[in-house]
């Protein structure tokens, strides 16, 4: 296989952490292939540049969108609809997705798994990855979604597909979808908290999606932003006592998974723990 040539693509795509990461980790393998940002409004015309690179990584809004454009899909990829990660063989272009499983990884690089009760907070296709993750890893699954009154319905219909899921693989799962008003009011508590949501993203830092009397029935925290690296959601959690942990970590776990598809990679545990935390640092001095 060719490895001269990748990229990220999205649109709109401004400053990704995405280079920084994928150069670290290519070098860690010894190699130095091109990675470029490519801002890509319309897939369809695009399509002889992406088949000329050896993979590539995708991001909002062409996660879906990129699945009839393939000539293969991963199996996983195929069940969570959604494509991350594209390898390039010969012109033959299979998607895969590392987003629920980059989770899953910063997740247990901090102790933590998917097992117990989970709050999933967002209806989106992070939130999608990471509970159709948590449905393959966990024996018997334990899911709430709190999301807004408009996301209630595709809410509805993701727990569909979760419960249908959780039959195939003979496991009892227990779904539920909360507006957000309601979750203020619930008694219930929870092994983790996750935000799936784009709240608290720079540059509208600052903000959290659910405050304190949600975060202390949790026992752990975890946020998929990354930019600023300890969001208030994060910091709720913290000053109550909650083990966190931040998207870093998924990103980079993400990246890494991607290399293991594209050119099965492996990496030391320390150089994966040195680049979060160089990744992090990187981005604090970019947006400080």
């Amino acid at each position: 296989m060719d490895i001269s040539r990748f990229a990220v693509i999205g649109h709109p795509i401004g400053h990704t952490m995405s280079p920084f990461i994928h150069a670290r980790l290519f070098a860690l393998s010894g190699l130095s292939p091109a990675y470029d940002v490519l801002d890509v409004p319309v897939l369809s015309a695009q399509l002889p540049a992406l088949r000329a690179l050896s993979g590539f990584n995708i991001t909002i809004p062409h996660k879906s969108a990129i699945l009839p454009f393939l000539d293969a899909v991963d199996e996983k990829a195929a069940l969570f609809g959604s494509v991350n990660t594209v390898k390039n063989e010969s012109g033959r272009m299979t998607g895969y997705t590392t987003d629920g499983v980059g989770c899953e990884k910063a997740l247990r690089r901090c102790g933590l798994d998917f097992s117990g009760r989970l709050l999933i907070l967002g209806r989106g296709g992070a939130a999608r990855a990471v509970a159709f993750e948590a449905v393959l890893s966990a024996d018997a699954p334990q899911i709430d979604f709190a999301c807004r009154a408009e996301s209630m319905e595709k809410a509805r219909a993701l727990v569909d597909e979760l419960s249908a899921l959780c039959r195939r693989l003979g496991k009892e799962g227990v779904f539920r979808v909360l507006h957000y008003a309601a979750l203020e009011s619930e008694c219930c508590r929870y092994s983790l908290a996750l935000n799936a949501t784009s709240v608290g993203m720079y540059p509208n830092a600052g903000k959290s999606i659910v405050g304190e009397s949600v975060l202390a029935r949790c026992g752990a925290a975890f946020d998929a932003v990354y930019n600023p690296g300890e969001t208030e959601f994060l910091r709720t959690a913290g000053r109550l006592g909650l083990k966190t942990v931040g998207g870093m970590g998924m990103l980079v776990c993400q990246a890494v998974a991607a290399h293991e598809i594209w050119y099965g990679a492996r990496f030391a545990d320390g150089d994966v723990e040195r680049l979060i935390l160089d990744a992090e640092a990187e981005t604090k001095r970019l947006f400080a």
